[in-house]
């Protein structure tokens, strides 16, 4: 097995605490009524949606997957830190035992955010992930990440 890490960093207008909320903590609410055309629901299979939860993203009709199902490991309004492990899936192909995910927004100096996102692939045997084999993925969150943003500056008064 091996892990192949990447670490990407994102900025908004939006303050941590909003962009928290709104993309993290009601995620399950939010992101399918933002982007009904590619998500279809986030339901709460177990738990209360704080750590140790375990959530179901079902897709939209169309879409090549049919839906990932992933644990909550850290869930941290006060520092504004988020970690979960993506479980069971369409996207975890044969070669990936698991993926994780730490997300941890921070202020930045003119008022808004920095969104810092570590991602983890544990491969299974000898195969190795190349970047451009989750640019797809990358590209999909950023999307909701931007659908979200988007939201709070047109409802400046969501989420405070």
């Amino acid at each position: 097995m091996a892990i192949t890490t990447f670490t990407d960093e994102y900025n908004s207008p939006i303050p941590p605490s909003r962009i928290f909320k709104a993309s993290i903590v009601d995620s399950h609410n939010l992101i399918p009524k933002l982007m009904p055309q590619a998500i279809k629901s986030v339901e709460i299979i177990n738990g209360d949606g704080g750590a140790g939860s375990v959530k179901q993203i079902n897709f939209a009709e169309g879409s090549p997957l049919k839906c990932v199902k992933y644990r909550v490991d850290e869930l941290n309004e006060k520092t504004f830190t988020y970690g979960y492990t993506l479980i069971e899936g369409d996207s975890l192909v044969d070669k990936l035992e698991k993926i994780t995910y730490e997300v941890k927004f921070e202020e930045s100096a003119d008022g808004g955010s920095i969104s810092k996102v570590t991602s983890k692939y544990f491969t299974v045997g000898d195969f190795s992930l190349k970047e451009e084999e989750v640019k797809a993925g990358k590209e999909k969150v950023l999307a909701m990440y931007k659908a979200v943003e988007a939201f709070l500056i047109q409802n400046p008064d969501a989420y405070v």
